[in-house]
């Protein structure tokens, strides 16, 4: 065991709770002749401008370039922010003299059934 595995084995711990109270998946019995898409942790460290550790992030993702389409899925879909929306938002934010805050969403999820962001 490493100096920060207390640190990694709690952030992989939040990963599985926040999937559990997000209800991102329900367990079923694979179908005959299907194997399931495998999975892996992928962790990171967040650190400041110092270089100082601020967060240990762990993600559990799919390994989804074994995927195969037609077979494993039909279509995919990834919302992403145009480059030109995000200069109006700053344009316009600097126009009426508004502050600009970033933040850092620990999970977000899109519940299929109330198409609501969950963080």
């Amino acid at each position: 065991m490493g100096p920060d595995s207390e640190k990694w084995l709690k952030a992989a711990d939040s990963e599985m709770d926040s999937m559990s109270e997000n209800q991102v998946w329900t367990l079923v019995d694979l179908p005959d002749g299907v194997k399931a898409i495998e999975c892996k942790w992928v962790f990171k460290k967040k650190i400041d401008m110092d270089g100082n550790i601020q967060i240990y992030k762990a993600r559990l993702v799919a390994k989804g370039y074994k995927q195969i389409h037609g077979v494993d899925y039909d279509e995919t879909y990834s919302p992403v922010a145009m480059l030109k929306s995000i200069r109006i938002l700053l344009a316009t934010a600097a126009y009426y003299d508004y502050e600009i805050w970033q933040m850092d969403v620990k999970t977000a999820f899109l519940n299929e059934n109330s198409k609501r962001m969950y963080t």
